[in-house]
């Protein structure tokens, strides 16, 4: 059971932290993008901000946190409150803290710091500082041993890198972990950071670049990074682009047990999940035809779920054609030519955060399920012609009342990750 749902995402004025925020910006499709060279999403979150969560810090660790530390911090902390646990009372004792990562643009820095640095004149405490940035911050598990930290857990810490389908992977962990009995309670986040600078640059290398590689490249090659010069517009016929966005979101997810018996509001379930891969010898393509897409989501319903009763669907458009592409040869093959079901996409409203995207999803859609409303897709005005699903574009939601529903999340490489929810009630 989804028990708490905390963020640290982009908004409007200020960062989105609490489920209601994250609601509110979702539910009315508003974009929280901003133009500055490229569309962005960044958080704002301000030292004041962090400091009113985390006053007891230990400074000498805390002044070398990264972004991507401080983001997981905040968001974990959001859903520990959300669903009522009190991480400094000892809740998550025994949890198990997940974390899924896809970048690492936020460890650059000290890494850098480190290569660079001469022995020669480096004072001792410099060193030292230079060092427990380091080894904060240099491995992928970083936001993991900081967390693990914080809640004082004793359980099982990991972090998985599985790129734009980091914390879906996670997902899937803990529900695993709790089946098998081997905990109660686990938290998992799905945080990134992706430089603006490094975007900016890119931006600007591509401008050079673009013809040259136009006249060498062969049908098996792929097409550069495209613009992120425009808006992010998914599943809308003018869609040429994707907008980045950085930020951090962590789901509770429990027994129903532990859930019940200590009086917990239950979101929904997490019912199944499975993934799998196109089997492409480019690294960086995915089959347009979605086969693998329709085996993963047939292998997460197996012989118990079927599609009748999974009316809509949480889409991982991130405003990439070859991603709606294969996902609407994906629904056409599953739901056939007489069913047409709502399928949806937010990534408009906070950008492509990457591996905080399957938390995000999973939140999204069992808010949607509880308030019996389906989100429009972000910046979708104009549906592209042929989809053979509702895309519900504009800013206004759609009433729906159902029990299941589907997420989908993807890597870079052909990945596909799908994951079965349902309401308290789905059985």
């Amino acid at each position: 059971m989804v028990t708490g749902v905390g963020f640290c995402l982009p908004g409007a004025e200020k960062p989105v932290f609490t489920a209601e925020e994250a609601w509110e910006v979702a539910v009315n499709g508003q974009s929280c993008l901003k133009y500055d060279e490229v569309y962005y999403g960044s958080v704002g979150l301000t030292q004041e901000m962090f400091d009113e969560r985390f006053p007891d810090l230990p400074p000498f660790f805390s002044r070398h946190y990264t972004k991507a530390h401080r983001f997981g911090l905040v968001s974990l902390a959001q859903a520990c409150a959300d669903a009522g646990l009190n991480y400094r009372d000892g809740a998550l004792g025994e949890a198990a803290v997940l974390v899924g990562r896809g970048g690492v643009d936020a460890n650059v820095e000290s890494y850098l710091s480190v290569l660079r640095a001469d022995p020669a004149t480096t004072t001792a405490p410099e060193a030292m500082e230079l060092f427990v940035a380091a080894q904060q911050a240099v491995t992928p598990s970083d936001v993991a041993l900081v967390q693990a930290a914080l809640t004082r857990s004793n359980g099982p810490c990991y972090t998985v890198s599985c790129g734009c389908a980091s914390s879906a992977v996670q997902i899937a962990h803990a529900k695993r972990m709790i089946a098998r009995g081997e905990v109660d309670i686990a938290v998992v986040t799905g945080v990134d950071v992706f430089d603006m600078r490094l975007i900016q640059n890119i931006q600007r290398l591509l401008h050079g670049a673009q013809q040259t590689y136009d006249a060498l490249r062969t049908p098996d090659m792929p097409e550069l990074v495209p613009s992120f010069l425009s808006l992010m517009r998914p599943y809308d016929r003018r869609a040429d682009c994707i907008n980045h966005g950085e930020g951090s979101a962590t789901l509770v997810i429990e027994s129903r047990e532990h859930a019940t018996r200590r009086g917990a509001h239950l979101y929904g379930q997490v019912l199944s999940t499975a993934m799998t891969r196109d089997g492409l010898a480019n690294p960086l393509a995915c089959d347009e035809t979605g086969s693998e897409l329709v085996a993963a989501v047939r292998r997460c319903l197996g012989d118990r779920w079927h599609l009748n009763n999974v009316p809509y669907v949480h889409g991982g458009s991130d405003g990439n054609v070859v991603v709606t592409a294969f996902e609407s040869q994906a629904v056409r093959e599953l739901y056939g030519p007489d069913r047409r079901p709502l399928m949806t996409s937010q990534e408009g409203c906070f950008g492509h955060n990457g591996a905080p995207a399957g938390c995000v999803g999973v939140a999204l859609t069992l808010m949607m399920m509880e308030y019996g409303q389906v989100c429009p897709t972000a910046n979708c005005e104009q549906p592209a012609d042929g989809l053979p699903f509702d895309p519900v574009p504009g800013v206004r939601p759609r009433p729906l009342d159902f029990d299941y529903a589907l997420t989908f999340n993807y890597q870079v490489g052909g990945v596909k990750n799908a994951i079965l929810l349902g309401s308290n009630q789905a059985v």
